[in-house]
This record gives C-alpha cells, structure tokens and sequence, in this order.
C-alpha cells in the first residue's frame, strides 16, 4: 500500500486476495455500496481489487482509511469496512499507540465480540518488552487480552519494504488460520456472534434514541401549534374587545353616521345612486368606502401583528432545546419572521371577508322575506353594520364608551339591523360574521405554522422507525434461535 508523511494517506480502500478468490469481491454482495475498480481508487466511494498470489486462498487483506482521520468521509468510510470484517489487524504505533479515538473503536470491537489482532511498528530499539508490556496491560484493561499482539522495530527498510524476518511472525500466524478451515470458521463464528450477541442492546439504544427524536418533534411541534393558537385567540380578542373600533375606524365611522351618509343610505336608495354617480363624477370615494377600508386596514394589522408574534415565540420555543437549534439553522428561510407575503394574503382574505358578509346580508334577506327592505336600506350600508356588530364585545352596534360620541345614531343604526332581521337574527350575523372570519385567520395561521411543521417533517424520525427496530431485532434473535437448534 502507498505511504506518505501526509495524512489521510489511504483515501480509498484497498482489497487483496488470492486471485482464485476475487470473484468473491467482485460482486457487490460485500460492501454493495462501493464501486469496484482494478486501478488505483481516487475516493471513498470505490474498492480497488488486487488480486495477489502472495496471499493463501481463504485470506483477503482491506486496507481501510485511519479510523481516526481528519478526512469525515474517511471516518464514515472505516467504521463501515469494520463492520464488514471477520478479523480486525489494529496497526499502531509506538508514539501512538496510548491515543484515545482508536481505544473507542477497540473498545467497539471488544463489545461486539470481533476477532482482533494488534500490530505495534516503529518500536525504538531496545524498547520493544516495556512498550510491548504496557499495551498488553491496556489490551487486557479493555477487555482485549486475548487478542494476538505482534512487535515490529523500527528499522531499515529494504528496497522500501519492511524486511522479512520482520513480519514473519504476522506472515506466518495468517498463513496458518487461511491453511486450518476450522480455526478460520471460528474466527468468522466468534465475529458473527459477537455482532449478533450485541444486536439487541444496540438496537435498543438505537430504539430509545428514535423514541426521543419522535418525542422531540412532538414537543417541538406542539410549541408551534400552541404559539399560532394563541395568534388565533389574540385576533379573536381583538375583534372582540373593541380595540378595532378605535382610531381611525372611529373616525370614519363618525364620518359616516355624523354627515348623514348612513341614514342617507340606508333610507334612500335614489339618494345613494345619485352620491355613486356624483363620486364617480368628481373622483370622490363612495359613501361608506374609507369605513370599509379602515375596517381592512385594521383587521391586516391586527392578524399580521399576531402572525409576527406567534413565528418569534414559536422560534424562541424551538430555540431553547438543541434539537430546534439544529433544525433553525438547517433552513435559510427566517422562521422567527412571518413569510414576506403574509401581509397580502391577510388583506385579501379581509376583502373576501366582506364580501362575503354582504352575501350573508343578502341570503338573510332572502330567508327572512326581507329582499325589498333590504334592498331599499342598501347591502352595502347593511353589511358595514354588521361588520362594525362583529367587531364589538358583544353582537350589538358599540355605543357609549365603546366608541364615544357615534351615540344615538349607532344605536339608531341598530335599531334598523333589528327592523330588518330581528334582535335574534342581528346577534346570529354578528356571530357569523365573527366565525368566517375567523375561521379565514386560522387557515392563513396555519399556512404559517406549517412552515415549522414542514421542517420537522423533513428532519424528523419516523414515530414507527423505533417499533421496527425491535421487531427487526427481535426476528433476527428469533432466526437465529431456530438455526442453533437445528445445528444442535
């Protein structure tokens, strides 16, 4: 194998045979995720196969990358063709035999009960028993004393390979277990049962990890659903207390009741076409238009305000556990931050709104009989008062302190709701009214809380993973069970 003073040095991995045994390594029943090539590989994604006479039959060397590389992917790479392995040859040296990252994964190999050998190179002269003694004791420390330990000094290298006598004492141990097909069954036996002695505490830990991640998400989740129903309880809060009946709703709305527009309107349906034909004359807004769009404008303000809140404590939620940390930066969108378009959905889906409360207005007219008085009055100035009712603390028109000095002519303007529909009725629109509303909110909230649950979705363990792992493992022991038996 190349050597170099750079590291990682083995980027690729390399498998030797005898060539009567390469068709063994051809196909991709061993290692299948890896492409097989006969030239040098140039990455962790290929298996160079060299077939070499100088190897028994029975016996294939894989040199794999360091298992403690700077490289990840050369990491990964190792612990994989550790996996596949029926023996482990652990190469140390004597400067680095004491490191920590490789006693992890030795300490892997004694867990699972693989077959190891240890190879100590590069021994100063003169030290080989002190060095050789102090690794045995840390073999034996592991759990690992049974496990052949072979010396090699450091010395003069010979046409730029170790010199025989050497590696004779490794040579000749591997010769004899390809040469004895019993020794080499065991080896792989005790490798096997090592691996499938371990399964069942491995898949358990790995069992008990999906069940966190799936009760993670859950969290997660619910810290999402419960920051964007508390939006939705703000807005309905909003519509319900008042607070929109103030400012520049007030204004328009005294406008409106205290220049006559609302009687005018409501009681005199040629007056109302000649203020449309006059407005459209002399460019001047219809009657009742800005209290229209103040009520819009009041309502985006109030539902976009909520969604900002919401995405900011459902973020500052997420970001109080490690698992939200991690899924907030796996994503450039700005979860803390409503989607950019929010507020242009939120004025649409108020424009439909009213609309749709004019429709509503004009059906109660139909059911009730009330077609031509409703008509005489106007939808549209019918519809304004049932927009203002749902925006009350309670069905009726605000008055008094509710919103000042509109007064007797708000409560006038009631008056004519309950002529048209009844007390009933005016209660039952408001309340209606309310409900669509809300319920066009709570569907735009939800389109901003998907966002956080499309990310746990992508990110997040299957809830039935943890259950398939154990019943995986639970076939497996099964299986095997039912072979001993038999074998016995």
């Amino acid at each position: 194998m190349p050597s170099g003073v750079l590291r990682p040095t083995t980027r690729s991995p390399v498998l030797v045979c005898h060539p009567d045994d390469a068709a063994w390594f051809s196909d991709t029943r061993v290692l299948p995720e890896l492409t097989r090539t006969s030239g040098a590989g140039t990455d962790h994604r290929t298996l160079q196969l060299v077939p070499s006479p100088s190897l028994s039959p029975g016996l294939a060397f894989l040199d794999a990358p360091d298992i403690d590389s700077v490289v990840a992917a050369n990491r990964r790479l190792a612990t994989q063709l550790l996996a596949a392995a029926d023996l482990w040859l652990f190469v140390t040296t004597a400067a680095r035999y004491a490191d920590a990252v490789p006693w992890d994964v030795l300490q892997t190999a004694q867990e699972r009960g693989t077959a190891l050998a240890v190879l100590l190179d590069r021994v100063p002269p003169g030290a080989e028993d002190d060095i050789a003694a102090h690794l045995g004791e840390m073999l034996a420390a592991h759990g690992l004393a049974e496990a052949p330990l072979f010396v090699v000094p450091e010395t003069v290298l010979e046409g730029g390979l170790l010199p025989e006598r050497a590696v004779a004492p490794l040579r000749d141990w591997f010769t004899a277990l390809a040469h004895d097909a019993a020794q080499r069954a065991a080896v792989v036996r005790r490798t096997l049962d090592g691996a499938l002695d371990s399964l069942s505490a491995r898949t358990a830990a790995l069992a008990a990890q999906a069940h966190a991640q799936v009760d993670a998400a859950a969290r997660l989740r619910e810290d999402a659903r419960h920051a964007y129903a508390g939006a939705l309880a703000e807005v309905d809060e909003g519509m319900r207390d008042g607070s929109l009946l103030r400012g520049e709703v007030l204004a328009r709305w005294q406008e409106f009741v205290g220049t006559g527009e609302l009687l005018r309107t409501l009681q005199d349906r040629v007056g109302r076409l000649r203020d449309k034909l006059t407005a459209a004359v002399m460019g001047r807004p219809q009657p009742g238009s800005e209290l229209t769009a103040a009520l819009e404008s009041g309502v985006v303000v109030l539902v976009d305000a909520a969604a900002e809140r919401a995405a900011e404590r459902a973020a500052a939620s997420w970001r109080t556990s490690a698992a939200g940390v991690a899924l907030l930066r796996s994503t450039p969108d700005r979860l803390d931050r409503s989607t950019p378009n929010l507020r242009d959905a939120v004025e649409r889906t108020v424009r439909d709104w009213q609309g749709a409360v004019l429709d509503l207005v004009r059906r109660e007219g139909a059911a009730r009989r009330t077609t031509a008085r409703v008509a005489a009055y106007g939808v549209n100035a019918t519809g304004l008062i049932v927009m203002i009712a749902v925006f009350a603390s309670t069905a009726f028109i605000p008055t008094g302190a509710e919103i000042g000095v509109a007064g007797g002519t708000t409560l006038l303007s009631q008056k004519v709701l309950e002529a048209l529909f009844g007390d009933q009725a005016v209660r039952r629109l408001a309340d209606e009214a309310r409900a669509d509303l809300l319920d066009r909110v709570g569907a735009l909230l939800g389109a901003e809380e998907a966002r956080f649950a499309d990310l746990l979705a992508t990110h997040a363990t299957d809830p039935g993973d943890a259950a398939a792992l154990e019943r995986a493992a639970a076939a497996v022991e099964a299986a095997r069970r039912s072979v001993d038996g038999r074998a016995r």
